[in-house]
């Protein structure tokens, strides 16, 4: 485990002791208008520090809220020897670190992730960015934050459908590295998972993995599991101004994404009965009819991990296996789409 993430009891003690280390020249607390009011009054002990509230939710994650974050960190004279301390979730998290990481070429910046979407998953690694134009992470950097702390209590703070978001990433990381875990998993439904147990096995897992390879050349590409599919799902929902959960889009990538690994029989057929059946259950189903999965299938040539005009995706080849850069094509998009939304 990284020397810079905390499995922390107590959030505010912890941070005192790593801010009195690091003398710090001037602190700014980033939270948005939820962790202002829930999650800020656990940490508000920490030294004398200025607070900034911005609107929550994806639809902000972009560069004019980056121009509003830039302005106030201008205006209180933060210097390269000073921090941004980021209270919220995996949208500010990677909003604040990239605010942070691009402020005077780069200031520290502490991220305290408050949801079980960024505990287990955005906080970790380094990726940092901003959507533009609808493009999910569009534009970004890989920067380190000076720590990350993890604090399972506040998770009781988040509505169902926020822990169910970040549920999925926690059955993704099962289902690439640890088929054991997964069998643990699927037998308990959400409200009864040990969230410090599974928070810890994501965060040893993705931790390793980003140590092997920070750049994503490699390995890391493994966590982009049901993203490809996954993303293109999300971005054509909020483009058309439909609802949707990271999660949510996630787990429909993983069955869909699971139809091609077994289309090319790298995943048996009752695997992924065994991975649908539990999805669903939990996630419910999304709905689009069939003259939007071309139009979705087309935001797969949008996809980050495209080299050229080859759309790239990690598949399952069995529960707790995955590799990567797998090249698919739009026709077989089209088709797992088509039997994610039959099912």
């Amino acid at each position: 485990m990284p020397d810079n993430i905390l499995f922390s009891k107590d959030p505010a003690s912890d941070l005192n002791k790593f801010l009195a280390e690091k003398k710090y020249s001037k602190i700014l607390v980033l939270t948005d208008t939820n962790t202002a009011k829930h999650c800020y009054p656990v940490i508000n002990t920490i030294p004398s520090h200025s607070t900034f509230v911005i609107e929550s939710g994806e639809a902000h994650k972009n560069l004019v809220s980056c121009e509003n974050i830039w302005m106030k960190m201008t205006e209180q004279h933060l210097d390269r020897h000073s921090v941004l301390i980021v209270l919220g979730g995996g949208v500010l998290g990677d909003m604040g670190g990239f605010c942070a990481a691009t402020y005077k070429r780069g200031i520290d910046f502490i991220l305290v992730p408050t949801t079980l979407l960024s505990q287990v998953d955005a906080s970790i690694g380094g990726k940092l960015g901003i959507d533009f134009h609808h493009f999910k992470n569009h534009i970004g950097v890989f920067q380190t934050p000076a720590l990350t702390l993890l604090y399972s209590g506040f998770l009781k703070t988040l509505p169902e459908h926020e822990v169910r978001s970040g549920f999925a990433e926690v059955i993704k990381h099962t289902l690439i590295s640890d088929e054991n875990m997964w069998q643990h998993v699927k037998t308990s439904d959400l409200e009864h998972q040990n969230w410090d147990v599974l928070i810890k096995h994501s965060v040893d897992f993705k931790a390793k993995v980003v140590q092997e390879d920070p750049k994503e050349k490699g390995l890391r590409k493994i966590l982009n599991a049901g993203h490809t599919i996954g993303h293109a799902i999300e971005t054509y929902f909020l483009t058309n101004n439909r609802t949707i959960m990271h999660g949510e889009a996630v787990a429909a990538g993983l069955i869909a994404e699971g139809f091609i690994a077994v289309e090319r029989n790298l995943l048996s057929k009752a695997s992924l009965t065994e991975i649908n059946n539990y999805i669903i259950k939990v996630f419910g189903k999304l709905q689009f009819s069939a003259l939007e999965e071309k139009q979705i299938a087309e935001l797969t040539t949008q996809d980050k991990k495209n080299k050229g005009n080859k759309i790239l995706s990690v598949l399952l080849t069995g529960i707790g296996k995955a590799n990567w850069d797998y090249e698919i094509t739009l026709s077989e998009v089209e088709r797992a789409l088509s039997f994610y939304r039959t099912l």
